[in-house]
């Protein structure tokens, strides 16, 4: 779209030109203006103006948005200039123009000053009169740090005020020898205990925790207690998180991650590498939340082939993209990345690519998992869920797979919905096949994982995004949390773990109740719940539970990692293809399981 030309510029500089030529004109005559009467003279500086401001059109010098102009306006404009008075420079030399060298030379000096003074007054006019808007529109900050970083933080954000639209009124810090003091001419208040009082009292809009070297759990600790102000929370990271250095456009709003404040897993690594490197890995579902995150890891302990398997190809790709792009920055990995589209309800397709990659481990993560949806889809969760496990388990077995690990769920624990005795089935399916063959089955259970797709999480920010209603199924629902790439390090040091037939039960921390999340997340995106935003009860969803268990017997024992258990539950005696051939005939068959609690003893 051609932008629109500024005609008043046109006009400035058309007059511009005008007056500087008749003012160089008269000083020499001492100031006398009665040379210029001459209609001769006037003419020409009048055709001298109409060739600048051509020239000027053609540079599209009034197609610029001067109020913001930049240097490649700046060097439009130089251009232009230059040309022009080249041209007048010509003409004045060959005697076209009765006008001296000198006089030129003061004519462009004049010129250049007067079209500078001109497109920069009007730069800072508007500069000067946002600012001065913008001064009634800043929000009160307060930085929690007043160290290396706390300073850098208050540095950009007053260098760039204008853009964040953030003013510093106080840094806050613990340590005694500071409280009192200024930095940069900003009091430090203090101790980090008395921060309502602070930010009542100087009417404080945001917060910026800017002390990188926190553990997880203080930083956690921290939000929490500013998770129940009235103000909006941002973030530098942990410098483990930055590469260890400070970055200040690394300052971020509150992830969820940092409410629950779990500590760094110690992990066997050894243990893993030995369990992985050199190996020919499948995952199915591999194109998925946690499928993609055990493919990211498993790529880190030198996998010698990652399969993913995915009916979904687009999820597939993207992940095989970021994965090669990975192992290309990395010297030291050279695994094989395959991309496989395929249905784990399809056996003849799992029969050839077992045949034809040989997979030696291999992670059951594909299943439906929102029960809501499958309670009305039933059919679909035993096709999946179960089926689905089943057909990938006896081929494992046909080709002499080492091991198997399957991806399992809290909601299998005493199930009260479709998918949650779906998937305690298919715990049932490779505890009953471990008798079969040499492949040695495991299965991994585990709460909500942050950020998985469906989860609440991300519903929460866009319902909060929209301006509300955030909705609550009850005000009393629970509910574990875990971040994805914790589950699957926890995934993959179980798989080192298991020795058959074992259900590995992952430490999920403290329930959290979903109303306080809620909540906290409302405030730390600074709003005020119930007010601003509101909260809306909806009511449990079909087979939804008030709270979630991970174990299904009190009677567990520890492994060599803390966060892992393994759950000590009775020998299945099930006839299984028996059960699965009444299953496949009517699906209700499940649910009269789970009703008369035989999916589970």
């Amino acid at each position: 779209m051609k932008e629109k030309l500024n005609r008043y510029f046109i006009l400035l500089d058309f007059l511009m030109v005008l007056v500087i030529y008749v003012t160089v004109e008269s000083i020499t005559f001492k100031f006398s203006f009665e040379h210029i009467k001459d209609p001769r003279l006037i003419t020409l500086f009048i055709e001298i103006a109409v060739i600048k401001i051509c020239i000027n059109y053609i540079f599209k010098i009034y197609n610029k948005i001067w109020a913001l102009a930049s240097i490649e306006d700046l060097l439009s404009l130089a251009y232009s200039f230059i040309f022009s008075n080249s041209i007048i420079y010509i003409l004045v030399i060959v005697g076209l123009i009765e006008f001296t060298v000198l006089k030129l030379m003061a004519v462009m000096f004049l010129e250049a000053s007067g079209y500078l003074a001109s497109r920069f007054f009007l730069r800072y006019y508007f500069y000067f009169k946002q600012k001065r808007n913008n001064k009634f529109n800043l929000k009160n900050t307060l930085i929690i740090g007043a160290g290396k970083a706390g300073d850098l933080v208050y540095r950009d954000v007053t260098r760039h005020q204008e853009l964040y639209m953030l003013r510093v009124i106080a840094f806050l810090d613990d340590k005694e020898y500071k409280i009192g003091k200024t930095l940069k001419n900003i009091p430090i208040l203090g101790p980090f205990k008395n921060i309502e009082k602070i930010i009542r009292e100087k009417n404080i809009q945001v917060v910026i925790v800017a002390i990188p070297s926190l553990s997880k759990k203080a930083l956690s600790n921290m939000i929490n207690v500013l998770a129940t102000l009235p103000i909006k929370t941002k973030v530098l990271p942990r410098l483990e998180d930055i590469d260890n250095r400070y970055d200040i456009n690394k300052v971020r709003d509150v992830h969820i991650e940092d409410l629950l404040g779990r500590d760094t897993i110690d992990l066997d690594d050894n243990g893993i590498l030995e369990f992985i490197e050199g190996k020919t890995v499948l995952i199915t579902g591999g194109g998925g939340s946690i499928g993609s995150e055990l493919c990211r890891q498993i790529v880190s302990y030198k996998a010698k082939e990652i399969i993913i398997f995915d009916i979904y190809e687009n999820g597939a790709y993207d992940l095989q993209q970021e994965l090669l792009r990975t192992i290309e920055k990395n010297e030291r990995l050279n695994t094989e990345i395959k991309v496989l589209i395929g249905s784990v309800r399809d056996l003849n397709r799992l029969e050839e690519v077992f045949t034809e990659y040989k997979p030696e481990i291999v992670f059951h993560a594909a299943a439906h998992k929102h029960v809501p949806l499958m309670e009305h889809s039933p059919k679909e969760a035993v096709k999946n869920n179960i089926f689905g496990t089943y057909n990938t388990a006896i081929t494992a077995i046909k080709h002499d797979v080492d091991k198997f690990v399957l991806i399992s769920t809290d909601k299998a624990v005493n199930p009260s919905n479709v998918m949650g005795a779906t998937k305690r089935f298919a715990e049932i399916i490779i505890q009953t096949l471990q008798k079969r063959g040499r492949t040695n089955f495991s299965a991994v259970r585990f709460g909500n994982v942050l950020g998985s797709s469906g989860s609440v999480i991300p519903l929460f920010k866009k319902q909060i995004k929209c301006g509300g209603p955030v909705t609550v199924t009850h005000e009393n629902i629970i509910r574990y949390f875990m971040t994805i790439p914790e589950a699957c390090q926890l995934v993959l040091q179980s798989g080192a773990f298991a020795t058959g037939g074992e259900i590995f039960v992952l430490d999920m921390g403290e329930p959290v109740k979903i109303l306080d999340l809620a909540e906290k997340m409302i405030r730390l995106s600074g709003y005020t719940p119930y007010e601003e935003i509101e909260i809306k009860f909806t009511g449990l969803r079909p087979g939804e539970k008030m709270y979630e268990e991970l174990l299904v017997s009190t009677q567990n024992h520890k492994t060599a990692n803390e966060r892992i258990f393994v759950e000590e539950n009775g020998v299945v005696n099930l006839d299984l293809e028996k059960k699965l051939d009444e299953i496949s005939n009517d699906y209700k068959v499940l649910l009269d399981l789970v009703e008369f609690n035989l999916v589970i003893n």
